[in-house]
């Protein structure tokens, strides 16, 4: 028996050799055949590598300039070209025209799916499942690439505290342990194995770095982060990408701390270069390199080009501060050519881990299976998993044999349940509620009542009302269009638009039982009607198949799978609004706590008796992080832990006793969550640490069990040294943040 142990070790051993020698070959390889062609490259033409051009995706026409600008070498990438003439024709250029042949990468924002759309990013976060990331990325990869596309701008890994804020939809919530387990898992599923696969698409990481913490979460905003905060919280998600191989980095359009991130040096260079060891390339946002001269950061579109060189910016999106002049900060002596040798380096290394230079074309006999029953199927049960019921009064699953009446401005709008940021989707595939109704051929009478989310009109009011009348249950469909949220897209109020409360405080009126619904790109502020309605669903946008999840999870053929993964906001003047927050010197307490309309007329003014929370709102969120219901009851019992004193090179087991105290077989995701009693610098109340997706039949116990050390329980503190500090820690298990069973442990040096 031990030899055949040392046998296999030996085994393994030679064979983990044999793939770093093949890797390390491989490496040599790309550097010695980038350096023989950037020998040959002349000053324009590696300039000409720096630049990302792109074309409107309607362009009836290729201009003559823009070949012209290939054939000489002066285009590095393209993006948004989605005629596959032109496509096949610049690349036809670039490697049978220009001086040295250098092929084009093909760029475009495929970032829940090309045409068979899934949720949108933080509908897949809700997921709180890898495996769902990762094939929503790898189905996207497979049909972006027949059309020539071999390159997409995510996915976007920024931390999102701040409903308000549009881009929260691409997202993956608020939380960096959640993100960086779904952040690797979409670098994989786009890239693949082999980068060289033409299926595969080269990801980017977006956007670094802070982006989502812009003040007021008006898009494109100030962003102020201390570097503890910056590194405990918003760097690990790129820190596991750059782990997992991502190709590609975007810089972000916010200044951080008083500098623009397209020409921040300390960002670009000393953390994600010389700390986080990237070896891809870094292009900037749409014109953020120039947008620099708004921010009053560059003087002029040259001062702008000379900032972003020196931070270390590889490409430059749309903008032109490069092609225009660095071939004269260059003669000034303001950039040397050893520096854009580096970004011409690291835009061929990619190139060339891309296969581009051994088969630079597309292949025209791959289709990319559009809407392939295996992509619609992933993207339904993705959408399944990423619903969230967050009420029910015992309304859902509703039985086949009652009437439902089925109401609202996106019960049966194809293009806006897409969502944003689903360019090449197209809403004649989408399957919506209704559809999935007519086609199951259940009991159901439909009327819109508005005609789209913003409608201010009460002219449906009166039919959706006897529609609601004549039936068992109200389903409303309301929410968002997909324009409410995206890039430019934030809200200052984020209460359902239009007049869609005032139709549901209507159809209330009737006595019928009302499920809300909704379809949007973030948490939508409900308190003004939760009284008014018995259930409540969040579909996020639920993508191509969003209609068909829905029926199926209302009439109790699936569950809703999904878990916040942010915490859900009884009001916009609560946010930003994260569970991980610190504790203040009066924290907020439910015993202290007085409410605004119990405040006695007249009281006397003082402070006293007060903490941190609002008057009119109290202090916590509607929802918490990671909540969600099922249609079964889960009891979480006997939390045990196995040591209460642990060293820092032990592990802890926590465990505890799970079980499905209700009729129905159901799966439950149990939440791990640790808070550092004391530290050098003060310690978030709770932080996840683990999560583990848990199916149990209904009467069924089972013993969870998760593993923790104290690489666990590092942070950055404020020498910027990252380590674990002895002292005591809590820990809970339990089905979200708010609720658990808790532990105490000594971490012991």
């Amino acid at each position: 028996m031990k030899n055949y142990i040392l046998f296999f070790v030996i085994v393994v051993f030679l064979s983990c050799s044999e793939e770093t020698k093949q890797v390390s070959e491989e490496k040599q390889t790309y550097e010695k055949a980038i350096n023989e062609l950037l020998s040959k490259m002349t000053l324009e033409e590696k300039i000409g590598q720096t630049n990302l051009r792109g074309t409107s995706s309607r362009s009836k026409i290729l201009p003559e300039e823009l070949k012209e600008a290939v054939r000489k070498g002066n285009v590095g990438a393209f993006l948004n070209v989605m005629n596959l003439d032109y496509v096949d024709e610049l690349q036809k250029i670039a490697v049978e025209e220009s001086p040295n042949g250098i092929p084009l990468i093909f760029g475009r924002d495929v970032i829940h799916g090309f045409k068979t759309i899934f949720p949108i990013p933080i509908g897949l976060a809700a997921t709180w499942d890898a495996q769902i990331a990762k094939s929503s990325s790898e189905i996207a990869a497979f049909e972006a690439s027949a059309a020539g596309i071999r390159w997409t701008f995510a996915p976007m890994l920024d931390i999102a505290r701040d409903s308000r804020w549009g881009r929260i939809a691409e997202s993956p919530g608020e939380d960096p342990y959640l993100a960086t387990v779904l952040g690797r898992a979409y670098i994989e599923g786009f890239q693949g194995e082999d980068l060289s696969n033409p299926t595969s698409l080269a990801a980017c990481a977006k956007h670094f770095i802070g982006y989502g913490a812009a003040i007021g979460g008006r898009d494109y905003n100030t962003v102020n982060i201390s570097e503890p905060l910056l590194r405990n919280v918003y760097l690990p998600p790129f820190k596991s990408a750059i782990d997992a191989g991502v190709a590609t980095v975007m810089s972000s359009f916010n200044e951080i701390n008083g500098i623009p991130a397209s020409g921040n040096k300390f960002l670009l260079k000393q953390v994600l270069r010389n700390e986080l060891g990237f070896n891809g390339f870094v292009v900037s946002d749409w014109n953020s390199t120039t947008e620099m001269i708004a921010h009053g950061f560059a003087r002029d579109e040259k001062h702008a080009g000379e900032l972003s060189a020196a931070a270390g910016m590889d490409m430059e999106m749309t903008s032109t501060a490069y092609e225009n002049h660095l071939k004269d900060l260059i003669k000034e002596g303001k950039v040397t050519e050893e520096q854009l040798d580096e970004f011409v380096k690291n835009i061929l290394r990619v190139k060339f881990k891309l296969g581009l230079f051994k088969n630079p074309y597309r292949n025209k006999e791959h289709t990319g299976n559009f809407y392939a029953e295996k992509h619609l199927q992933e993207a339904k049960n993705a959408a399944i998993k990423s619903t969230v019921l967050l009420k029910n009064n015992s309304v859902l699953p509703i039985s086949q044999n009652i009437k439902v009446a089925i109401i609202g401005p996106l019960a049966n709008a194809p293009h806006e349940q897409l969502g944003t940021w689903s360019f090449d989707g197209e809403k004649e595939h989408t399957n919506t509620p209704l559809m999935a109704f007519k086609k199951a051929n259940t009991k159901y009478v439909f009327s819109k009542g508005l005609d789209y989310s913003r409608d201010k009109s009460t002219d449906g009011f009166k039919e959706a009302i006897k529609t609601a009348r004549n039936s068992d249950v109200i389903l409303f469909f309301g929410g968002e269009e997909a324009i409410l949220s995206g890039e430019a897209h934030s809200r200052a109020n984020i209460d359902l638009p239009g007049a869609q409360e005032q139709l549901i405080k209507e159809l209330a009126k009737t006595g019928k039982p009302i499920v809300l619904i909704i379809m949007a790109g973030r948490p939508i502020s409900i308190s003004n009607i939760i009284d008014d309605i018995d259930a409540v669903l969040m579909a996020w946008h639920p993508g191509t198949m969003g209609g068909e999840a829905l029926h199926e999870i209302m009439y109790g053929i699936q569950e809703p799978g999904g878990r916040l993964p942010v915490s859900w906001p009884k009001t916009a003047g609560q946010l930003p609004f994260f569970y991980n927050h610190k504790n203040t010197g009066r924290p907020a307490d439910s015993v202290k706590f007085v409410p605004i309309d119990k405040i006695p007329i007249g009281s006397w003014q003082s402070s006293l008796g007060n903490e941190s929370h609002y008057l009119d709102v109290g202090y916590k969120p509607q929802y918490p992080f990671g909540y969600g219901l099922t249609y079964t009851n889960f009891k979480y019992e006997n939390i045990q832990i196995s040591k209460d004193t642990i060293n820092f090179e032990d592990e802890l087991s926590v465990k505890i006793s799970l079980k499905n105290t209700g009729k129905r077989d159901g799966k439950d995701i149990t939440q791990l969550y640790v808070q550092d009693a004391v530290g050098s610098i003060t310690r978030p109340v709770k932080e996840l640490k683990r999560f583990m997706p848990v199916f149990l039949k209904s009467g069924e116990t089972k013993e969870v069990e998760f593993r923790i050390s104290s690489k666990d329980l590092e942070f950055v503190n404020y020498e910027m040294i990252k380590a674990a500090e002895e002292g005591n820690f809590n820990v809970w298990i339990g089905p979200h943040s708010a609720s658990g069973l808790k532990k105490s442990f000594y971490l012991k040096k």
